[in-house]
C-alpha cells in the first residue's frame, strides 16, 4: 500500500504500522526475513531513510532483528513477546528450565485431558524419530525431534495462549542448549545434552494415551527434575 501521499512527519509511524500488520497478519513469520530497505521502500513509495527509521524501532522494539551481511528477520510478533524473549535470553538455564517446568506439567495434565486421535498420531512420529535420532547418536537430529515431541504435547492442550507462551519458552531454552554445547563446548550444558538422551519419555506418552492426567502430570515432573538436577547454578 503506498504511503508517497503522506506528508506529515508522522510518517514513520506509518511505515511501522504496515510492516507491524504484515507480521501480524502472518505475512512475516517469526524467523522469516523481511524484504530489503530498498524492496520496502519501493512497495511503500517512501524513501529508504523512512524505512530504515521504522526497522531500526520494530527492532528496538524486539519485533525484528537486524543480522548484519543477512538482512532483516521477524524475532517476535508483538512487543510482550519480545520482550519475553530478551528476558529469558539474559536468564540462567536453570532460571528457564524452572519456568518451562511450570508449563510443560501443566501441558501434560491437559493433553491427557484433551488430546485427539490426530494429536496422538503427531506425538507418536515425533517420539519414533526421538529415538531414531538416540540410537543414531545424532544429537542435533534429537534435540529437533525432542522440542517437536514437546511441542506436539503442547500442542494437545488446545490451549491458544499455553502454546505460544511455551514456543517462546522453549527455544529459547533449546537454542541455549544446542548453541553452547555445539559452538561453545561449555562442560555443564554438554552434560545437560548428553543427558537428555537418556530421559525417557515413554512413559509420558503412554500417560496421555492413557487419557491419565495425574500419570501424565508426574511424568513431566520427573523428567523436568532430571534436566535441573544437572544444569548449573
Amino acid at each position: 500500500m503506498p504511503l508517497a501521499s503522506t506528508r506529515r512527519t508522522g510518517l514513520v509511524d506509518q511505515v511501522i504500522g504496515q510492516l507491524r500488520t504484515q507480521i501480524d497478519s502472518g505475512e512475516w513469520g517469526v524467523g522469516d526475513r523481511i524484504p530489503t530497505e530498498s524492496e520496502l521502500a519501493g512497495q511503500l513509495e517512501v524513501g529508504r531513510n523512512t524505512v530504515r527509521e521504522a526497522v531500526r524501532a520494530l527492532a528496538h522494539a524486539g519485533l525484528l532483528e537486524i543480522r548484519q551481511g543477512a538482512g532483516t528477520f521477524v524475532l517476535a510478533t508483538s512487543e510482550l513477546r519480545g520482550a519475553l524473549r530478551r528476558r529469558l535470553e539474559r536468564s540462567r538455564l536453570r532460571e528457564n528450565l524452572e519456568v518451562r517446568r511450570a508449563l510443560e506439567v501443566e501441558a501434560a495434565r491437559l493433553a491427557a485431558q484433551r488430546h485427539s486421535e490426530e494429536d496422538l498420531a503427531t506425538i507418536d512420529h515425533a517420539m519414533a524419530l526421538r529415538e531414531e535420532a538416540r540410537v543414531d547418536q545424532d544429537m542435533g537430529t534429537f534435540v529437533e525431534a525432542d522440542f517437536a515431541l514437546h511441542k506436539a504435547v503442547v500442542n494437545a492442550t488446545h490451549n491458544t495462549l499455553l502454546i505460544e507462551l511455551y514456543n517462546d519458552i522453549a527455544q529459547v531454552v533449546y537454542a541455549s542448549i544446542t548453541h553452547i554445547a555445539y559452538e561453545h563446548g561449555d562442560s555443564a550444558v554438554e552434560r545437560t545434552s548428553v543427558a537428555a538422551e537418556d530421559i525417557d519419555h515413554s512413559q509420558l506418552v503412554e500417560a496421555i494415551r492413557a487419557a491419565d492426567p495425574v500419570a501424565a502430570s508426574r511424568e513431566a515432573s520427573c523428567y523436568i527434575d532430571e534436566l535441573l538436577s544437572l544444569a548449573e547454578d
